[in-house]
């Protein structure tokens, strides 16, 4: 697609959704407007809808456009008068990309735009005096795609049943976010690094200065997030000027135990600048071009398939959170970068880091990651010899018997499995969704200075004759009590209301105490390296000590020479 044709057909796309968003936000404004509540920038007033206070497209940064595109960001100016919070915000400019077609519906698509830094809120009551704790929720869709605004994301159940306020943050994305540039531009750009990092940043400190004003503790502030934003929770356990901003943490289904050196960061930023004809002193020229332009840039360019089983992150909703391209990301590297200031070092590499070693963290996994991929092979394998490739090609190793050991080991330890099942799960396990996170669990736990959570989702959807399984993705409208909102993805079944009760009110005790049980869970031990425990959510939720240590060894054994190198 040539220049002339994709910003054609980016004015007509955007234009269609404009009005598609504009028909949803006003069906979603239904309520009755709200108390005033007044903020550190002016007064604003949401909707009470089904007994909770909502406020949405709240701004907490000034816009991001112009002279302040890829900068650090700068409070938001204050106005006069009372400011109308009913309707969603722009989303960070991005390049929209292939969903998980169950997902397609859940996603808003609200106009996107460089004004960006806005949240939403949900409350039991917007008035002083609650002690309320606040979960802050960072989106998925690695650093490159994604919003606070997906369906599944919807605070309100989680406020009403568990009495806590949500807040759901926007952020800038991909090369808006994340370009490094204080290697190319000079001193004008000197901070020019980890832009999408620091307005989560400015978003908590906003948190601390207004949360009081909707019934919320300033000082008892939850970080939760899934894929990439499961990246974000755990790079932001790492930056010294979130410290104190929140007090524990959860992390979904993503890690970020590495992140981006200084100098692949400064490669990536001056490969795409030579994408748009600038060389890497320009970035002054960078920052005057239009926004469309840059998103022309960052499109996806034609290539050969990436093959069977392990396709390219090509999901808008999730993507392997940690160093990689993102979807949608063109080439450039979006990705947290260790610039020796922001962000002084790898968070979880050598060992955790200890900046943050007082905060609690609850973390895990699903059981079939790879299914929220578009690309994933859901040909069951015809028999051993083509179950036996599959698992070579997930491992990266050679050997034929070794490969024929890791199936058995996992035979055994799943007799009803089929052999398509073994696949996904195998593949699930040599992935960085798994591996990533029993790193960072058994690095902070290596500390002992907080408690650490360890689970295992592994409830099967329905959906699609149950091809998505318990796919990446598939444990947030549970966290959420958004299970009737997300029936695309997780079915209509009777069951799913028991698992949401039992899932959400676990993350709501932790945010509320540092500890997720409650009574409609066994208990919940924390998790180290020795024993390995860890809560199994499904139908029936059971605390187990290391499941599946075979499995979990063999494949560690068949990385080990890949991970030394």
């Amino acid at each position: 697609m040539d220049r002339r044709t994709f910003m054609s057909s980016s004015a007509m796309t955007a234009a269609a959704l404009f009005l598609k968003w504009r028909g949803a936000a006003a069906h979603a404004a239904k309520g009755a407007p709200g108390p005033i509540v007044e903020t550190t920038a002016g007064k604003i007033r949401g909707l009470v809808v089904d007994r909770v206070h909502a406020f949405k497209g709240v701004p907490y940064g000034a816009s991001t456009s112009g002279t302040r595109r890829f900068l650090p960001p700068a409070n938001v100016q204050p106005w006069t008068g009372v400011r109308d919070t009913m309707a969603i915000g722009p989303r960070s400019p991005l390049v929209d990309s292939v969903l998980v077609p169950e997902w397609t519906s859940l996603n808003l698509r609200e106009p996107m735009g460089e004004d960006c830094l806005n949240l939403n809120l949900w409350t039991p009551s917007a008035a002083k005096g609650g002690r309320r704790p606040v979960m802050v929720w960072l989106h998925g869709g690695g650093y490159s795609t994604g919003s606070p605004n997906m369906s599944p994301y919807d605070g309100a159940n989680l406020a009403r049943k568990h009495d806590v306020v949500v807040v759901g943050l926007t952020h800038r994305l991909n090369v808006f976010g994340f370009a490094y540039l204080a290697e190319l531009g000079g001193e004008r750009f000197a901070d020019a690094s980890n832009a999408g990092m620091k307005d989560i940043i400015l978003g908590l400190e906003w948190i601390r200065d207004n949360i009081a004003g909707f019934g919320g503790d300033p000082n008892s502030v939850t970080i939760f997030g899934q894929s990439g934003g499961a990246g974000k929770v755990s790079t932001l356990l790492g930056m010294p000027a979130a410290q104190g901003l929140f007090h524990r943490a959860i992390a979904q289904s993503g890690s970020a135990v590495t992140s981006l050196p200084a100098g692949a960061a400064t490669e990536s930023a001056a490969a795409f600048m030579s994408r748009l004809g600038l060389k890497g002193n320009q970035v002054e020229e960078l920052q005057a071009l239009p926004m469309p332009q840059l998103l022309e840039a960052l499109a996806p360019r034609a290539g050969p398939s990436t093959g069977r089983g392990r396709g390219a992150p090509v999901s808008g909703q999730a993507a392997v959170a940690g160093r990689g391209r993102g979807p949608g990301g063109g080439g450039f590297n979006a990705a947290p970068v260790v610039d020796g200031k922001s962000l002084p070092h790898n968070v979880f590499d050598p060992s955790a880091t200890t900046i943050s070693q007082s905060v609690p963290l609850l973390i895990g996994s699903t059981e079939t990651e790879v299914t929220w991929n578009v690309n994933t092979d859901y040909t069951p394998p015809a028999d051993d010899a083509a179950l036996r490739e599959r698992v070579k090609r997930a491992l990266r190793i050679a050997d034929d018997g070794r490969a024929d050991q890791i199936v058995a080991t996992y035979r055994r330890g799943r007799p009803k499995a089929t052999p398509l099942d073994l696949a996904l799960i195998i593949e699930t396990d040599a992935s960085p969704f798994r591996s990533g996170t029993d790193t960072e669990a058994e690095r902070k736990a290596a500390l002992g200075k907080a408690p650490v959570y360890m689970y295992r989702f592994q409830w099967y959807s329905p959906v699609g004759g149950g091809r998505l399984r318990a796919m990446h993705c598939m444990d947030i409208p549970f966290v959420f009590a958004n299970v009737d909102a997300s029936t695309p993805v997780v079915g209509a079944g009777a069951d799913r209301y028991a698992l949401a009760d039992r899932m959400s009110a676990a993350w709501a005790a932790f945010a509320r105490t540092g500890n997720p049980n409650t009574k409609l869970l066994p208990k919940w031990e924390p998790f180290t390296a020795e024993k390995r425990s860890t809560m199994i959510f499904n139908t029936d939720c059971r605390a187990v000590n290391d499941p599946y240590r075979e499995e979990r060894l063999a494949v560690a054994s068949a990385q080990a020479p890949r991970r030394s190198n």
